[in-house]
């Protein structure tokens, strides 16, 4: 039986910090990519996050690993790793404005998940509605391109924007994962450093293999790993796998979506991108779709009210 409970005051301001990090986090990793790759930026600050968190664990007293949700600890881990992997290699080729649109489309793909794993979780009718939104936007993003953008530039977007989906399922498995398994009863922090630590492991090794180990040390780059480590994946990933294990995930996924809104305002402010016509109007079926499948009851009871009067 599920036993989420319904999101209330305090789980809506959690959230929302949260997103406004997450947006931050694929622009700031975009803005010193030229100093540092993307993929090593994404291993070392999971290396830091992890340091940290162990640190807390063990004055905690909490137990690091449990002989009960290791193996699922470290298939989380992969997933996490893999997920974050896409996203580097996405944000080598597209920009940090379709990578937030793309990677924050995995509640689409939880819904569906969670469709047939929980009765709780069935889709209704405006649901499906909403997935069908999505998807067209998600497709509407990747063939609507402007005649300008048809060359190399453009078929390497193209890649990154794939890339990008892919992180996206690969977080949607994740979730589901932790919602399904044995972490559904574990704390947050273990299961957070198991997929810190399998994501430094794996995502350094990679950096290593395609040689994408090189840097140059500047205030940029350090700052923005102090950011990434510390926030991002120590501070904002607590909190949000601490949201999971205690609310409905549908209902969390609703406010997630400002996580793109602050992604592409950040990406336009500070990194200067340009919007396309086509992925604006893909972006906000893609949003549209998320608000339908996530937010379906809340639409239902207005749309109620309306009508009654």
């Amino acid at each position: 039986m599920d036993s989420r409970k319904n999101i209330d005051g305090m789980a809506i301001g959690i959230v929302t910090v949260v997103s406004l990090i997450w947006g931050l986090q694929q622009v700031f990793v975009k803005a010193v990519a030229t100093e540092m790759s993307p993929v090593l930026q994404i291993a070392l600050r999971s290396g830091i996050a992890t340091v940290l968190l162990a640190i807390v664990m063990v004055y905690r007293k909490e137990e690091l690993i449990s002989r009960d949700t290791w193996k699922a600890g470290l298939l989380a881990g992969m997933l996490f790793a893999l997920e974050f992997f896409f996203v580097g290699e996405g944000l080598r080729n597209t920009t940090a404005s379709h990578m937030v649109i793309f990677l924050y489309s995995a509640p689409i793909f939880v819904a569906l998940s969670l469709h047939f794993k929980f009765t709780s979780e069935q889709l209704k009718p405006l649901q499906w509605v909403g997935i069908f939104t999505a998807f067209s936007g998600i497709a509407l993003t990747f063939l609507w391109r402007d005649a300008q953008d048809i060359s190399a530039t453009a078929s390497n977007m193209l890649w990154g924007d794939f890339l990008a989906l892919l992180a996206a399922i690969s977080w949607a498995a994740t979730t589901v994962l932790v919602r399904s398994s044995s972490l559904a009863r574990a704390p947050a922090t273990q299961t957070l450093l198991y997929q810190l630590i399998v994501c430094f492991i794996l995502v350094l090794c990679a950096a290593i293999v395609m040689g994408q180990t090189e840097y140059t040390l500047t205030t940029a780059v350090v700052s923005n790993l102090a950011f990434q480590g510390v926030v991002v994946s120590f501070v904002s990933l607590l909190l949000w796998f601490w949201l999971l294990r205690q609310y409905s995930a549908s209902q969390l996924g609703v406010f997630t979506f400002m996580t793109p809104l602050f992604g592409i305002a950040f990406s336009v402010w500070i990194l200067d991108e340009p919007l396309e016509s086509g992925f604006i109007f893909g972006a906000v079926l893609v949003m549209m779709g998320i608000l339908m499948v996530n937010g379906h009851s809340g639409i239902q009871r207005k749309l109620k009210l309306v009508f009654q009067k």
